[in-house]
């Protein structure tokens, strides 16, 4: 078992401290090995879509990558939705995903499954191990790949793990990631002026990072955006409110109508979610020129700095009277504005935000530019299940921060078991679920579509109360105390009791 134990050890070396499991027999020992490496806790979840995404919001937070460990093709198949959109968010994940043993897949076990063609639409770097000696050199290869690039894949066959050969010893380090945006700097600082568009991306946006494309925009009239979702910003009173590139491609058109120029500082190319009927497909005006400053792979905040110098911005974003409103009237019910109002009053300082709201929660980003300081993170592939998830590899990370997942009804049905691994952890989760009983954003895309009368199917199967869902008993089950709440005072009372009580927490919203 020597393999399995010196990947293990080399993976802790390396600053990873964490693995996100829901094994099978495969794995076994890999998970005998994690005795061996009590550098890194194991962090057991029901489910494979609980790992992969409790490892991105682990990675989103802490940039090292967490590992997780899945059982064979169907194990890593419940995980590949939260591992595309931690794909989409370049999250630093290394995926250990077991396999028969090399002279076993030859027969085709009922397990069998074609695992490299199912990881490579996730994954930024992917490979099967197939040699004992291989084992640790390989490893190195994907964390590196996984610090710079996004979610790698290692695919470890029965008896590679389980040898007792000493694999080959790592004998030099990853060339450094060269600094691209060096040579894009001049041509980025000529093209911001007041017809042009900064649109901000990447694995980080910080607040140095905000301040410093907030004071470009003042020096050159460029106008500032973030990507629509972006993966993690620091935002919060003091810092620069930037406003998001509307989701609404109609909307996002006419955001960017005027620009000749848009420079991409973490972002790829905006181009809208889906295509519909006689809209167009991409957002930057037809003709407008694309510069690419900064790869969306990493932390832009010293280029964008680089780049205020380069405009001779000044050393300080102008402050602006961006404030927390309270709540306008506590005994009514609740609804998106008078939510989004509590939630900006109310959060705590240094809180983390994992934000799949969908449609009830619309308001809360903007809401919360004048709360305390806090981290954001949001849904970046579209792939539904994934706020309760990546609170819950937040908070793993952050022991002593408080993380409030704000979780719409239908897309929390998806990975509801994240609320167990929560209380097992001890985590400090306040779970929002905004319950309004419906696929409501689902109703919305119809109308997008030009489908303006809701048909007989579509009452079906955008309907979630024949019958409806109690999520207080589901929460008591797997462990989690829970409220359930109708008016905005009632809301603001259980914010408070769960910001004041460790441990996790969950609300059930109930909206009109």
């Amino acid at each position: 078992m020597k393999s399995a134990q010196r990947l293990l050890e080399y993976a802790a070396k390396q600053g990873v401290s964490a693995c996100f499991a829901n094994p099978g027999t495969s794995e076994m020992h890999l998970v005998a090995a994690l005795d061996a490496t009590p550098q890194i806790r194991p962090v057991l979840c029901l489910f494979e879509g609980v790992a992969t995404g409790a490892a991105d919001g682990f990675g989103r937070m802490t940039g090292n990558p967490a590992l997780t460990l899945l059982h064979l093709g169907p194990g890593l198949g419940n995980g590949l939705a939260n591992l595309h959109n931690a794909y989409r968010a370049r999250t630093p994940i290394l995926s250990l995903i077991g396999e028969h043993a090399t002279y076993h897949r030859a027969n085709n076990p009922p397990l069998a499954s074609d695992i490299t063609a199912l990881a490579r639409p996730v994954s930024a770097w992917l490979k099967t191990v197939e040699r004992p000696q291989d084992l640790v050199v390989d490893t190195a290869a994907a964390l590196h790949a996984a610090r710079t690039l996004g979610p790698a894949a290692l695919i470890l066959p029965a008896d590679v793990a389980w040898s007792d050969e000493e694999p080959d010893p790592v004998t030099s380090a990853p060339d450094a990631s060269p600094q691209g945006w060096l040579g894009a700097l001049d041509q980025a600082a000529a093209a911001l002026d007041a017809r042009s568009v900064l649109l901000l991306g990447g694995r980080k946006l910080s607040a140095r990072a905000c301040s410093a494309a907030q004071r470009i925009a003042e020096k050159t009239g460029a106008q500032v955006y973030v990507e629509t979702f972006p993966t993690r910003i620091e935002r919060g009173a003091g810092r620069a409110p930037l406003k998001r590139l509307p989701y609404l491609t109609e909307m996002a058109v006419g955001v960017l109508a005027g620009a000749e120029t848009v420079v991409l500082a973490g972002a790829v190319k905006p181009i809208a979610f889906f295509a519909l009927p006689d809209r167009p497909t991409e957002i930057a005006p037809p003709g407008a020129s694309i510069v690419e400053f900064f790869p969306p792979f990493g932390d832009p905040t010293e280029a964008l700095e680089a780049l205020a110098d380069a405009v001779g911005a000044a050393k300080s974003h102008a402050a602006r009277a961006e404030t927390a409103a309270g709540a306008t009237d506590a005994a009514a019910r609740l609804d998106p504005g008078g939510f989004a109002q509590a939630i900006a009053a109310l959060l705590p300082e240094n809180a983390i935000v994992s934000d799949e709201s969908n449609t009830l929660g619309l308001y809360a980003f903007d809401a919360a530019a004048g709360a305390a300081p806090h981290d954001w993170l949001t849904l970046t592939g579209g792939s539904i299940g994934q706020g309760l998830p990546l609170a819950t590899g937040a908070a793993v990370a952050c022991r002593d921060r408080r993380v409030v997942a704000i979780e719409a009804d239908g897309s929390a049905l998806y990975t509801i078991q994240s609320l167990w691994t929560q209380a097992r952890e001890g985590l400090d989760v306040t779970n929002i679920i905004l319950n309004n009983g419906a696929y409501a954003i689902l109703k919305f895309e119809m109308m997008r579509a030009g489908i303006n009368a809701q048909t007989e199917a579509a009452a079906e199967l955008f309907d979630l109360r024949r019958p409806g869902i109690d999520f207080t008993q589901l929460a008591a089950g797997f462990g989690v105390p829970a409220q359930r709440v109708t008016t905005l005072a009632e809301f603001s009372a259980a914010l408070r009791r769960s910001f004041a009580t460790p441990g996790p927490t969950l609300i059930e919203a109930i909206f009109p």
